[in-house]
């Protein structure tokens, strides 16, 4: 059976699938990525992880996989096949691709962002499935985009396209790591969320997830914490449809899984706060913690296509 190699690289664990030509999940595997042993382990991991695949295709499926794609954090060199820098993994310009390549027989490798390559398996085969145009905006620790046109997801001229968590939402608000202040990821990520609601009800350890529970049974503190997450985000949001004009929003990472909670006031905030622009459809994410992994595949089946069709041009 054809198939590709599928790697999500994050910064604790790793994802692996076998995928196979109709985007199914033949094979599944986890790891953790031994970060605590520094980034050469990191490597290291990476490309036994994808040997081990690799073995385990040619024996129960007949045949080694006929390309591979991985996903990875941090500022990601696509073109070059290079994993330029990623503070969870310590890693600097890491030749990722060929490092891969060459332990993979020579097979082709795709290279991806973790974000935008969710969003590409967004787009195509999940919440965004037919819509030219679409956005995808996962609430994490931190908040990220992916922008979909037509089939495909847009990097940018240096690989920065989609950062809408450093759209400045709040002018002279909290400081970011990224040197600005006011930055929406600081006031409507998960992690943001939680150290607001950890604040306003006394306990160091509640989260988002708990702010959420909080906010449906009517708790106040709660829905005020709430509520200004969802007004930065809707700031955010709408300046970067009134950028991009997106026929599809798609929301996902931790905060949307408090479903409703979230979907409910944020349709109406987006719809407030728009004049001329169009409104997208806004909606959930659906593929979860499998889209960095079917984004993978989908990056390797890519290449495949364009090198069959590469073959077949006299």
């Amino acid at each position: 059976m054809r198939h590709v190699i599928a790697l999500d690289v994050g910064g604790t664990g790793m994802k692996a699938a076998l995928v196979g030509a109709d985007g199914a999940l033949i094979h599944q595997a986890r790891r953790p990525t031994g970060r605590e042993r520094g980034p050469g382990a990191v490597v290291d991991g990476i490309l036994d992880f994808a040997a081990e695949l690799r073995a385990y295709g040619e024996q129960r499926l007949g045949t080694p996989a006929a390309a591979a794609g991985v996903a990875v954090p941090g500022i990601v060199d696509e073109q070059h096949g290079i994993a330029a820098y990623a503070a969870n993994l310590g890693w600097h310009d890491v030749p990722l691709r060929d490092l891969l390549a060459d332990r993979l027989g020579g097979i082709p490798v795709a290279l991806g962002h973790d974000v935008r390559t969710g969003g590409l398996a967004e787009g195509r085969i999940g919440a965004g499935r037919g819509a030219d145009r679409f956005l995808f905006v996962p609430l994490g620790t931190g908040i990220a985009g992916a922008i979909g046109i037509d089939g495909r997801v847009e990097a940018g001229a240096h690989g920065f396209a989609g950062e809408i968590g450093h759209v400045v939402v709040r002018p002279g608000g909290t400081p970011c790591p990224c040197g600005q202040r006011g930055c929406l990821e600081r006031f409507a990520s998960a992690a943001a969320v939680s150290e607001a609601w950890a604040a306003a009800c006394g306990d160091p350890e509640a989260d988002a997830a708990d702010c959420a529970k909080a906010v449906a049974s009517g708790d106040p503190n709660a829905v005020r914490v709430w509520q200004e997450a969802v007004d930065a985000l809707a700031d955010g949001l709408v300046t970067a449809l009134t950028l991009l004009d997106p026929r599809t929003l798609i929301i996902g990472g931790g905060l949307a899984e408090a479903g409703e909670t979230l979907f409910t006031p944020l349709r109406d905030a987006v719809r407030e706060r728009i004049t001329f622009q169009k409104l997208p459809t806004i909606v959930p994410a659906a593929l979860g913690d499998t889209a960095g992994c079917l984004g993978a595949g989908l990056l390797a089946w890519d290449l495949l296509d364009h090198t069959d069709r590469k073959e077949e041009t006299p």
